[in-house]
C-alpha cells in the first residue's frame, strides 16, 4: 500500500471510491457500514488539491482504496455547514485556545473501501495526513452525522478523536470532534 498527497491524475480514482460510498449513490444496505454526505465534483477536488494539497489518499492495486480530505476554513467556506461551523468556533476551546480558522482546519470526509476496513487503513492514512497538516495548524476539527455510527466509532475508538460539542444543522444532529495534530496516532 501506498500513501501519498493526491496529485490531479488521482482524481478520477478518488471519484470512483466516492461515488460507492456517497450517500446519494451507495447501495441501500451497505449506508448501515457508513457513509460520505458530501458529493464533490472534480473540479472541487482539482481546487482541494492545487490551492490545499488537502486530498490524501491510499493506493493498492492501483486503485485509491482510502482517502481523507483536510483544508482550511476558507476552502471550506463555499459550503453552507462550513459557514455555521465556521461562526461556530469562537465559542469552542481545545488545548487551552479559543478555535479560530487560523488554529484549526476542517477534516473529512474521509472514505475507506469495505474490502480494507479494519486492516489498519484508516489508521495509516489518517496519520499521514495528521503529520502533513500539522505543518500548519494545532487543531483538526470535524463533524459526524449521528445517523453514521460506523464514523463515530471508527473516530473515537480508533482514532482518539474528542467529541467537543453536538449541534443540528439543517434538521439534522452532529457530533463535532476535535485532535491535537501534535499528537502521533501510530
Amino acid at each position: 500500500m501506498e500513501l501519498k498527497i493526491a496529485q490531479l491524475d488521482d482524481i478520477d480514482n478518488v471519484l470512483k471510491l466516492h461515488s460507492k460510498y456517497q450517500v446519494d449513490s451507495i447501495l441501500e444496505e451497505d449506508k448501515k457500514d457508513g457513509f460520505v454526505t458530501t458529493a464533490f465534483t472534480k473540479e472541487e477536488l482539482t481546487d482541494l488539491i492545487n490551492q490545499e494539497q488537502g486530498l490524501f489518499i491510499a493506493i493498492k492495486d492501483d486503485e485509491v482504496i482510502a482517502y481523507v480530505m483536510s483544508a482550511s476554513w476558507q476552502f471550506w467556506s463555499r459550503w453552507p455547514m462550513f459557514q455555521f461551523m465556521i461562526k461556530d468556533l469562537q465559542n469552542l476551546e481545545y488545548l487551552g485556545q479559543t478555535l479560530t480558522v487560523d488554529n484549526s482546519y476542517q477534516y473529512g470526509p474521509v472514505c475507506v473501501d469495505k474490502s480494507v476496513r479494519g486492516s489498519g487503513v484508516l489508521e495509516e492514512l489518517f496519520d499521514f495526513a495528521r503529520e502533513e497538516m500539522e505543518k500548519k495548524y494545532p487543531i483538526l476539527v470535524t463533524f459526524i452525522n449521528k445517523i453514521n455510527p460506523r464514523s463515530y466509532e471508527a473516530h473515537t475508538r480508533k482514532l482518539n478523536l474528542e467529541v467537543i460539542q453536538e449541534f443540528e444543522f439543517n434538521n439534522n444532529n452532529y457530533y463535532e470532534l476535535v485532535y491535537d495534530t501534535s499528537k502521533k496516532l501510530l
